[in-house]
């Protein structure tokens, strides 16, 4: 027997499937008769189309069809939608930035799409494509955020003045011009949080299948949430009714918020099969993915800290220009002021206020990537107060030590209302697992052998568990089955084994008998997975139908053992009459009532607060730059490990991915032509495993008060704290040899190098 209770490190269920071959990714999935689809895609960044002829390639071998955006607009199809409504500080409405699945007038980064090519195989499609004749006439680009907003910086939209699509500010800035006049030292501080590519190990891929005697279509593609495609492409884009979409999504092989959204691709492979009543199946490469896929971060921020005598913080006041892209992706506006509900960090800062400026520019568009703006807002905070303790010349620690919030529940001025903590306790477990006091011994080590040591610590806090809801339907079969239909869609966090786990600690059965379908809008109701949700609401939800369905099937069990439902009580998988040893199992009464089904939807009503500490130390080889993290310590507050195993999963991911972006990753664009520099893996530098230790990662779990598990979320936690961590630790590490006080991500040893020189 499997039975597993919450807190017990499960090993994956998923992995025995996936590690044989045995999954249902993109390519799995093959339907007869396929055509292949090729996307001409814009090698401009900025530039009118004049003239798009494809006659020669329509005449081509294979070949089924070549769509353009002359097609689109034939067809009366819609554009790819903005969801975030947003009103600028003066009143007025933000930019409007129309996106075509299709360029129509002007292409406005390199990659945009402009013409769809199908054919019997993808050889001729890719062949067809070249005899596509397209005129251009560049026009000048900009691609660098700050820079974009600068007088004589081109425009990417002329109706769009400085390329600031809303300007909107956040917090109360009265009251932080108050405490900044009142303040006895303020620290300043200018950051770049770096543009990333997310990379998913799964390309992006979509697949589109027919059926003529319906008129419905399918579509396979992976993604984090099939309803939230299905929407955007039935009646806003494709004019087809919703009943006549399915949306399937199998295996994901990682997704990190891209996948949430919408790309061209998605309807085009739809359109061209409805058009040519066959499946059309279209599979980005990884060259299509660095100039394509919605990129992450990208801010260019100021940052101000107000303090007393004591270094007591009294206000923070800050600007962040965020780069949006070319185009407003489906939630892009939202996803920097997600950075405003974590300027608190943990830390009593009495008054804030954020002026965000959205800038569009000719680069592909940004969304959200791991974290989701809590990243950018808590590497902000924790530079500056980094910064501070430098200035004041108080012990990084120290500095943190009294500003902590200590008091529970506390309504930050952000909007966060923080439930529980011990942030405190929290940094003191790091430092001791780190051995904090042991660090000036090896620092004078590798002062011996030429080397430079850093130290660097960050705290952290994410906001999690909002968004929409989660509907949950458990089925128990007289066969000796139970199947948990969830919304959410598992891209690699572990989802079936939680849900397993979940159910089988409550029902008390084999988690072996649990299935758990997900991914199928024909079969799940709507839902969405991200923003670290998952447990705190579709786990809530799943306990919330398993008790329900359980208590349906006492009236069963009533007549199984010819008692009263009131004296029938359930435990480990058992109903049996109190007091007595007279029982059948839950499958004998499920059987008995043609089976038992209960639905529950769970809607967030809180948001959770997981938080933590990130402690790195580093070293730094004066002569190349070359940085060598020698130690990593993570103390986390998840309010209550359901699975540690997987939640340390999580956090050695999320950890990898922030060290990356500070370290190597940077998706950098040519500032005149806007092209894209970095758009492969022979440019843009990928983390490996050489690159890191093995992570010290403990728990300081206080329970969250907000969901009846007490959870407080886990996925994205490793990417908000190890930014500042590192960066932290290579500054530390520079001390005294370099009149260093920031360095921006990521901190190549080229940066390091080139800074230690100017000594």
């Amino acid at each position: 027997m499997t039975k597993f209770a919450l807190g017990q490190s499960v090993s994956r269920f998923e992995d025995l499937t996936l590690v044989r071959g045995a999954g249902r990714y993109s390519d799995d999935v093959r339907l007869a008769n396929e055509a292949h689809a090729y996307v001409l895609r814009s090698p401009h960044a900025h530039a009118k189309l004049l003239r798009v002829n494809a006659a020669a390639a329509r005449k081509a071998s294979g070949v089924l069809a070549v769509l353009t955006g002359a097609d689109v607009e034939a067809d009366g199809l819609g554009d790819i939608p903005c969801m975030i409504p947003l009103q600028n500080a003066d009143g007025t409405p933000r930019g409007e930035t129309p996106r075509p699945i299709l360029a129509v007038e002007r292409v406005r980064h390199v990659g945009d799409p402009v013409a769809l090519v199908v054919a019997e195989s993808l050889a001729q499609a890719k062949d067809a494509a070249e005899l596509v004749e397209v005129d251009y006439e560049p026009l000048p680009a900009v691609a660098d955020t700050y820079a974009a907003t600068q007088p004589g910086a081109a425009r990417v939209w002329p109706e769009i003045k400085n390329n600031v699509c809303f300007d909107i500010v956040m917090g109360d800035a009265k009251a932080v011009d108050k405490a900044f006049a009142r303040a006895k030292r303020v620290v300043k501080l200018a950051l770049v949080n770096n543009r990333v590519v997310a990379n998913s190990l799964e390309p992006r891929a979509a697949l589109a299948d027919y059926d003529p005697a319906t008129g419905r279509s399918t579509l396979y593609t992976p993604t984090q949430g099939p309803h939230k495609i299905l929407t955007q492409l039935a009646d806003p884009i494709l004019n087809v009714d919703k009943q006549k979409l399915r949306v399937v999504s199998g295996n994901v092989g990682g997704a990190f918020g891209m996948k949430i959204f919408l790309h061209p691709e998605q309807p085009l492979v739809v359109w061209a099969s409805r058009r040519l009543k066959r499946p059309v199946r279209w599979t980005g490469d990884r060259s299509e993915s660095f100039l394509s896929d919605v990129q992450g971060r990208d801010n260019y921020s100021i940052a101000e800290l107000a303090l007393d005598a004591d270094a007591k913080f009294l206000a923070l006041r800050a600007t962040t220009y965020a780069n949006m892209g070319a185009y407003l992706s489906n939630f892009g506006p939202f996803i920097p002021q997600l950075a405003f509900v974590v300027l608190s960090s943990v830390y009593r800062i009495p008054a804030i206020s954020l002026n965000v400026k959205g800038i569009v520019t000719n680069t592909v568009p940004v969304d959200a990537y791991r974290g989701a703006g809590r990243p950018e807002g808590i590497y902000l905070t924790e530079r500056i107060v980094d910064a501070a303790a430098r200035e004041l010349d108080i012990g990084p620690d120290e500095i943190r030590r009294r500003n902590f919030v200590d008091s529970f529940p506390y309504r930050t001025p952000v909007e966060s209302e923080y439930d529980s903590g011990d942030f405190a306790g929290t940094m003191a477990l790091a430092m001791e697992r780190a051995d904090w006091q042991g660090f000036a011994a090896r620092r004078a080590a590798a002062e011996k052998r030429g080397k430079l040591r850093g130290l660097g610590l960050a705290m952290y806090i994410e906001r999690c568990g909002g968004g929409t809801g989660d509907t949950i339907t458990v089925r128990i079969g007289g066969e000796g089955k139970v199947t948990l239909i969830s919304g959410m869609q598992d891209n690699g966090q572990g989802h079936i084994t939680s849900f397993k786990q979940v159910l089988s600690d409550k029902l008390g059965i084999d988690a072996d008998a649990i299935d758990v379908v997900q991914g199928d809008t024909d079969i799940v109701t709507d839902g969405l997975t991200g923003g670290s949700r998952f447990l705190a609401i579709g786990g809530v939800a799943a306990i919330a139908a398993a008790d329900e369905a359980v208590e349906k099937g006492k009236q069963a069990a009533a007549g199984l053992l010819e008692a009263a439902a009131g004296d029938i009580e359930y435990r480990d998988g058992e109903y049996r009459i109190a007091g007595t040893d007279r029982k059948v199992s839950l499958f004998e009464a499920a059987k008995q009532a043609n089976g038992l089904s209960a639905t529950h939807t769970r809607e967030p009503e809180k948001y959770t607060y997981p938080n933590g500490c990130h402690i790195a130390e580093v070293e730094v080889d004066p002569d190349t730059g070359e940085t060598s993290i020698e130690r990593y310590t993570i103390v986390d507050d998840f309010g209550r490990t359901i699975n540690p195993k997987l939640a340390q999963g999580q956090i050695h991911g999320g950890t990898v991915q922030g060290v990356g972006q500070a370290l190597l990753e940077h998706g950098y664009y040519d500032p005149e032509s806007a092209q894209l520099l970095a758009g492969s893996f022979m440019d843009y530098a990928m983390p490996r495993a050489d690159d890191f230790p093995s992570f010290d990662c403990t728990f300081n779990n206080v329970p969250c008060t907000g969901n009846p598990l007490g959870v407080k979320g886990a996925g994205e936690a490793g990417a908000v704290g190890a930014p500042a961590a590192l960066v932290n630790a290579v500054v530390d590490a520079l001390q005294g040899r370099a009149a260093v006080t920031h360095l921006d991500m990521p901190v190549t040893r080229e940066k390091v190098w080139r800074a230690l020189a100017k000594r």
